[in-house]
């Protein structure tokens, strides 16, 4: 009797750790929210700025657990933010244009791609907003045509770092610099 009373409680404990796996896989498999247009008087979650008013790609941060959406005028500021310490290891799902599927003056937010599936061209001679961005691309083969066209160097979202954003605003004050130095008579 004894043992057939440990046999039921050994398949009952079984049975509710099978269960918890289950349900527990479940809970963790979640839908992937999808991207969410940039309406006319959207801000940008970093700087303010209204973000329709610039060219070239944005982006978009949505949270996972408070499904929150934070927009970006630019893809250097999303990975701005992206990037910092208390961001950097949480859960967002990242949206970008894909940029060979839409033009830099106005991006069409039919052109939405996954950020971390893209690939991006870093220092390029095209400007967003505030100056220096990251034109986003689904392929690689388009983000080398892009940077054949425009200059720049292909990274992996993976690969972009704190650097990287930070380059490409050296070189942009430098140049300011330099022009501002021809106005004055300084060479």
């Amino acid at each position: 009797m004894r043992t057939v009373h440990f046999k039921a409680l050994s398949v009952m404990a079984l049975l509710a750790v099978f269960l918890t796996g289950c349900s527990e896989s479940e809970e963790q498999v979640t839908e992937k929210p999808a991207p969410v247009h940039f309406e006319s008087g959207d801000e940008c979650h970093v700087c303010g700025m209204i973000i329709t008013s610039f060219d070239g790609p944005k982006g978009q941060a949505i949270t996972a657990r408070e499904q929150e959406t934070r927009k970006f005028c630019s893809t250097r500021d999303m990975f701005s933010w992206v990037l910092q310490p208390e961001n950097a290891k949480r859960d967002h799902t990242l949206y970008v244009h894909d940029m060979a599927q839409t033009n830099w003056e106005s991006p069409d937010d039919t052109a939405l791609i996954d950020a971390r599936d893209a690939f991006f061209v870093v220092g390029s001679k095209r400007t967003g907003a505030m100056g220096p961005t990251l034109a986003s691309f689904a392929s690689e083969s388009s983000a080398v045509k892009f940077a054949k066209e425009f200059g720049g160097e292909v990274v992996k979202f993976e690969d972009v770092t704190m650097d990287h954003l930070t380059q490409d605003m050296s070189q942009t004050m430098s140049g300011h610099n330099m022009e501002m130095g021809n106005h004055d008579g300084n060479h």
